[in-house]
């Protein structure tokens, strides 16, 4: 570090001194914006500012993208050189040293090349600035492209960047040709070819999928991939059509998913997006019934609702199927189970099916009648086959919470009763009067008797899963109150009916027919409307039938959804 140096006063009070050639041979055919950046730059030169590009680009009103340009154009007259451009860092030359003085160019030449080019810009509306049309001017002259097909470069840049055009991008798609030896207009046509047929494809998908931007190259390449790939444009407009609003990333994977199952024709692609569309409706009325998200709606539809489809499943016997399974707390695999079940019984039919969730309706509501007394039941199949069995064996519901009452201290409830039951039909007790008074109580462990650590745990969380089972039961059974009846109430029931088969029809409309949303919303709104008249008449309201639960973070399960046991036990 030098012992001495000049206050800021002294640096402030200087001059900095421009040479003589430069006002001489260079100012004259530069712009106002590039002697400014030459002077500053010389200045912080002089004066060993610390000034950044940024700092200096403010300070002078120019963008930072404007002031690399200028210094560009000094360097091709060889005044500065351009060590880094970002950051920007550039190191003056003297001007004696020069050799790239600009080339006096002769108007004449390119007058008309300058109309054309003016025309192109004013579309685009970009205007260059003095020194940047000597940069292209300059261009034409060190290089053998034609006047004709740079306008086409500039043009097809035009197109691709619209407002956001710079000489920059024109230049180096200008140079990127001449270094592949494209120089004449047939030459840069081929080679645009294949993006203004893009670019006649992208102005018709982009309205479809709700896009307002201009074309960029990463949208012609998507194009590119599907021809190359042998799918007709009319099949990629069907998938944007069904789509209605996306991007192009999420067009890309309903085509590749077109393509493979060769799919490649526009009238296969409206027969293929149809029967998804009618799938897609079908999980997604699973899907709501239950509460599961559907992040992956593909998934789905290749692995349960094709499957269902198949077998003859309409959307309305699975709505009454995932109906069941919500009040069952099945997701997707057990659903998937239980219609496996159903049609190796030969239930197809919605009417068969519709019959088949009734019954089972019922023998879920004995097994909540039996899980109030006994505590935890676990609401299976098996459970709800041993249910039906009870009820096949003539006795009423009466009979089967007699034996419920019975079995309520016993290890295993639901086998205990399905003894008793079994000895009441034997000896032909079917009122409670007629019950034989020899039957065993069920077994119990002795107080006084030795009982391990497992053993107590194991108490321990039958008595928690009985203290939540009483409490969701309430819940349910509030709701299922609720709910039986609203739907003795026939406004409520029709109302009801017609928002189960809007939202079916909605969600076929979304995918295949995005004109008739408006009229479908508007009825399934009057629909709801209804149901809530329908409900307040008979003073209720939506949330009467859904549960409410006593802890909103478990809803009365005891555990949240991390897994970790809930802290409102016994609280």
């Amino acid at each position: 570090m030098p012992f001495c140096s000049f206050s800021k006063d002294f640096t402030e009070n200087a001059f900095t001194s421009v040479e003589n050639q430069f006002i001489t041979k260079y100012l004259p055919e530069a712009d106002g914006d590039a002697v400014r950046v030459y002077l500053y730059g010389l200045y912080l030169c002089a004066s060993a500012r610390d000034f950044d590009a940024a700092g200096t680009a403010k300070l002078l009103r120019l963008s930072e993208e404007k002031l690399a340009e200028i210094y560009a154009f000094w360097e091709d007259c060889g005044l500065v050189q351009v060590l880094s451009r970002d950051p920007l860092f550039v190191e003056y030359l003297p001007v004696s040293a020069a050799v790239g003085k600009p080339k006096p160019i002769r108007p004449e030449k390119y007058e008309q090349f300058n109309r054309a080019l003016f025309a192109i810009l004013q579309r685009a509306e970009k205007f260059l600035k003095p020194y940047e049309q000597q940069r292209i001017l300059e261009f034409l002259e060190n290089n053998p492209m034609e006047q004709e097909a740079f306008l086409l470069v500039v043009e097809y840049c035009a197109k691709k960047d619209g407002k956001k055009l710079t000489l920059g991008h024109i230049l180096n798609a200008a140079k990127g040709l001449v270094r592949n030896q494209k120089y004449t207009y047939e030459q840069v046509e081929a080679e645009y070819s294949d993006f203004n047929a893009y670019s006649e494809i992208l102005a018709n998908l982009f309205p479809k999928l709700g896009l307002y931007r201009k074309p960029r190259e990463e949208d012609g390449a998507y194009v590119a991939k599907w021809l190359n790939a042998g799918i007709e444009a009319g099949a990629i407009y069907a998938c944007a059509d069904s789509m209605n609003r996306g991007s192009m990333p999420s067009l890309d994977e309903l085509v590749c998913e077109l393509l493979e199952r060769g799919v490649k024709t526009k009238s296969e692609a409206q027969e293929y997006l149809k029967r998804r569309g009618e799938l897609y409706a079908i999980v997604r009325t699973a899907a709501k019934y239950l509460n599961v998200k559907l992040e992956q709606p593909r998934f789905y539809i290749e692995t349960y609702a094709a499957k269902w489809a198949e077998r003859g499943y309409e959307s309305e016997s699975i709505a009454h199927i995932a109906a069941l399974c919500q009040s069952l707390g099945y997701t997707f695999p057990e659903m998937d189970g239980l219609i496996d079940e159903l049609y190796a019984s030969g239930i197809v039919r919605e009417e068969s099916v519709e019959e088949y969730c009734v019954r089972r309706s019922g023998d879920l509501n004995v097994l909540r009648s039996v899980q109030k007394i006994c505590g935890v039941v676990k609401k299976t199949q098996a459970s709800l086959d041993m249910a039906a069995a009870w009820r096949s064996w003539g006795f009423s519901d009466e009979m089967i919470l007699e034996a419920a009452k019975r079995s309520a201290n016993a290890q295993s409830p639901l086998p205990y009763m399905n003894r008793l039951l079994s000895d009441w039909k034997q000896a032909g007790a079917f009122t409670p009067s007629e019950i034989p008074e020899r039957e065993s109580a069920p077994a119990v462990q002795k107080a006084n008797a030795y009982r391990s650590e497992a053993a107590i745990a194991a108490d321990e969380r039958a008595e928690r899963e009985r203290f939540y089972s009483a409490r969701r039961e309430r819940a349910m059974r509030h709701a299922e109150r609720a709910r039986t009846i609203a739907e003795r109430d026939e406004a409520y029931r029709a109302a009801e009916a017609a928002i189960r088969s809007g939202e079916i029809e909605q969600a076929k409309a979304e995918l295949y027919a995005p004109e008739t949303l408006p009229a479908l919303s508007a009825r399934l709104e009057q629909a709801r409307r209804e149901r809530a008249e329908a409900l307040a008449r008979l003073r209720l309201n939506e949330r009467d039938l859904e549960p409410q639960f006593v802890c909103e973070k478990c809803s009365d399960t005891g555990f949240l959804p991390d897994g970790r046991a809930c802290d409102c036990y016994r609280k």
